[in-house]
């Protein structure tokens, strides 16, 4: 018998997800999987008593079925309430949104949104 030292082997951790990463997650389930991220810019915020970060994301929806997911997340945006840990949606907006019918219904939504981080 030998009196090697017992070692018991953890799971390895699983990495904790960003706030932007969290915020994207949302956003791709309150469109219901049909608007796809094609650019998520982050810039540092801060005021005299909050810390946050804007983000700045643009999204498309490719088909009707998609377009019609679209519309939907325009009018629901700016009053979704988020539930993201550790963090406050303080304000939501959409930019812009452009439509395009050809070759195929197509619509490019840009938001804004300002996560603050909640203390």
């Amino acid at each position: 018998m030998s009196a090697e030292p017992h070692t018991s082997i953890r799971p390895a951790r699983r990495q904790r997800r960003t706030p932007g990463e969290r915020l994207r997650l949302a956003l791709s389930e309150l469109c219901g999987g049909h608007g796809e991220i094609v650019q998520h810019d982050e810039k540092a915020w801060a005021s005299i008593t909050f810390s946050g970060a804007r983000h700045t994301l643009r999204l498309t929806f490719e088909g009707a079925d998609a377009v019609e997911a679209g519309e939907t997340f325009v009018a629901i945006l700016p009053e979704h309430e988020f539930a993201i840990p550790g963090q406050l949606v303080a304000d939501a907006t959409i930019v812009s949104v452009e439509h395009a019918l050809l070759p195929q219904p197509r619509m490019l939504v840009e938001c804004e949104l300002l996560l603050l981080v909640d203390a």
